[in-house]
Formats: C-alpha cells, structure tokens, sequence
C-alpha cells in the first residue's frame, strides 16, 4: 500500500485514540474519581445547589462574612433560656457589626418567656424573638390572620437539668421519678433512694416555653398541681433549691449546671442508664468558682441525655426590615464563630 493511502487511515486512528483515551479520561475523574484541581473534585459540584426558600444560608465562619446585616435600632425578646446568648455572644455581634444595634425588650405585666416574646413579635413590638420551643398552631393561625407567616430558625441545642440541694444523697433519678415527683405520687426522698426527707417540687409559672416543654415531655401534658412551689425567676427557684433541704427545680442547663449553689442531678430513661448533665470530673461546691462544672456535650448532642430540645430565632416573615434582621442575627449564630460562642455558653453546636 503507498504512503498516500496509509495518511489518512493513521489519521483516523490516531484521532479515535485520542476520542477514547479522552473518554475515559473523564468516566474516571468523574464524581468521586480523581480530584484533579481545575476538573471536577472539590472545585466543581455535579449536583446544582438548592436555591430560593429552601436553600440553607450562606453564613461563612466569621461573623464579618455575614451579608445583609442590616443598621439600625432592633427590638428583640422572649426566652430567659437564652440570657447567656444576650449576656455573652450578642455583643461580640454588636462589635463585629456597629450598626446592627440590639435592645433586649421585656414584656409588660407578664413574666418574660418563650410565648411572651412570640406574642410581642406578633404585635410588632419585637422585631425578631428567641424562643425555647416551637412555634405553636394558634400563633401561625394568628400571624396569618395579619397577612404574614412567622418562621422558626433551629440555631442550637440545648438540655434542661435537674437541681437539687447540695447536701442532698441522691446522685441521679429517673424520668418517671422525676414525672411522679412533680405529679405528687413521691413525696419523700426515701421514696428513690434518699434520706427521709420531704420533696419540695419547685416550678416556674406555666406560660414559659421551658414549663411547657417539661409538662409536654416529662409529665405527658398533664399540668402541674396546684401544690408545686412556684418561683417567678430562675434565680429565686435556685435561692429556694439552695435554702431548702428537700427541693428540686428544674431549668435550662447552662442555668444550672455551672451554679455553686445547687448540685445538677444524674437523669436517664431507665435506672441503669443515668447520664450526668455535667462533664466529668464532678466539681464539688467547695472548689466553686475557682472551677465549675461544665456541660456534658456529647450526651446533649447524641441524645443520650434524655431531656434535650432546640432553640430557634423567631421571625416575621412580612418583608420588612425586621425580617432582614431577624434572618441576620439567625445566620450569625449559624457561622462557625457563632456556634463556637453557644457552646462556650453552655449550648450544643448543631452545625
């Protein structure tokens, strides 16, 4: 055969080589095969980002990568679980972004709570809230009723612990314990393992989203006795827990744990699986507060403490600046250094 005729069947050849080896090329590198930087892997995602209502929000590590935090003055409100957020991670907020004032607003005549802020938003007092719980069917059926939905932002976890006197024996307790304590059928320590000594069942009032949470998960919406101690603040239960030999009070965690005060009770779901709210080593009172006790973390996260539940930011969503706000301070707790700053609060990270 003359060279002419070879030409272009070489060409041919060579051009199918290159078609294949090409090909394979790109089936192997492909989704999970090599990560050759500039084609495909890390740099490149094969599967489109979600985008609109329901695409989660970009909040990068630093509260300065934040986008849309809005200036000006903003009310805000609700849960005292969230006083260590208010005391500690929302000035680091303010000095990261000046304009972005925040003023803590209580409500008028009513305890401040979960439900109090979400009603203050709902009356345009607030312009975003912090709440213990959920919102509940008759505060959407409400917003709606005005022209706007409200919308619940998960931003950490975080557990209710079990405060007791601290020369009480009682290491740890049930959840059906602590179910019948509160409903009156133990009244007396020796009943669970303890001294003979009298229980005194203290409670905050029953319009708090940590009283509903407690009634709703420890006693199964059966409302608190008329025979409960109650205490309007943490604060004053605590005070009783501590001049009071026999009581028991529950609260949010970072409430109780890190007090020196009251001594944090073992809980679990069954006798032989009591988890301590605290990280080991145990702090004694005598050693508070050169040291305190911290919070359990891991159990709170894995779920193996009992009693955990979430924290949401509460908005209007009405297109408003105080939407804008709200759905900023929520992505700034989102970021890396938000959720860094909840856990050094004493909540659970969930990102």
């Amino acid at each position: 055969m003359s060279s002419k005729n070879e030409t272009p069947v070489l060409i041919a050849s060579l051009l199918i080589t290159a078609a294949l080896l090409g090909g394979g090329y790109w089936w192997f590198t492909r989704d999970g095969g090599l990560n050759v930087p500039g084609i495909g892997g890390s740099n490149s995602s094969p599967i489109a980002s979600p985008s609109g209502a329901d695409a989660p929000a970009s909040t990068g590590g630093q509260f300065n990568e934040v986008q849309n935090v809005p200036a000006g003055l903003f009310n805000y409100g609700g849960s005292t679980t969230w006083a260590p957020v208010r005391g500690s991670v929302d000035p680091m907020m303010q000095q990261a972004f000046p304009g972005f004032q925040l003023r803590y607003t209580d409500p008028i005549g009513v305890p401040a709570s979960s439900g109090s802020g979400i009603d203050m938003l709902l009356k345009k007092q607030l312009s975003f809230s912090q709440s213990s719980r959920a919102i509940n069917p008759d505060e959407q059926q409400a917003a709606q009723q005005q022209g706007f939905s409200l919308k619940e932002i998960p931003v950490a976890l975080e557990g209710l612990a079990i405060a007791v006197n601290t020369n009480l024996p009682v290491d740890g307790i049930t959840l059906t314990q602590l179910r019948d304590i509160y409903l009156g059928s133990v009244t007396n320590w020796s009943q669970v393992g303890g001294p003979n000594l009298p229980i005194v069942p203290i409670s905050r009032p029953s319009d708090g989203g940590t009283v509903e949470f407690f009634v709703g998960t420890v006693l199964g919406g059966t409302p608190l006795p008329s025979s409960i101690t109650i205490a309007n603040t943490t604060t004053e239960a605590l005070r009783l827990v501590d001049s009071t030999p026999g009581a028991i009070y529950y609260a949010s965690a970072p409430e109780v744990v890190g007090q020196c005060t009251v001594k944090p009770l073992a809980l679990g779901r069954q006798p032989g699986q009591l988890v301590r709210p605290y990280a080991e080593p145990y702090v004694p009172p005598e050693n508070c507060p050169a040291q305190r006790n911290q919070i359990n973390s891991a159990a709170l996260r894995s779920g193996e403490y009992p009693l955990t539940r979430r924290l949401f930011v509460i908005i209007r969503e009405d297109g408003t600046q105080d939407q804008q706000a709200g759905e900023a301070y929520a992505n700034l707790l989102l970021t890396q250094q938000g959720q860094q700053l909840l856990s050094e609060a004493g909540f659970v990270a969930i990102r």
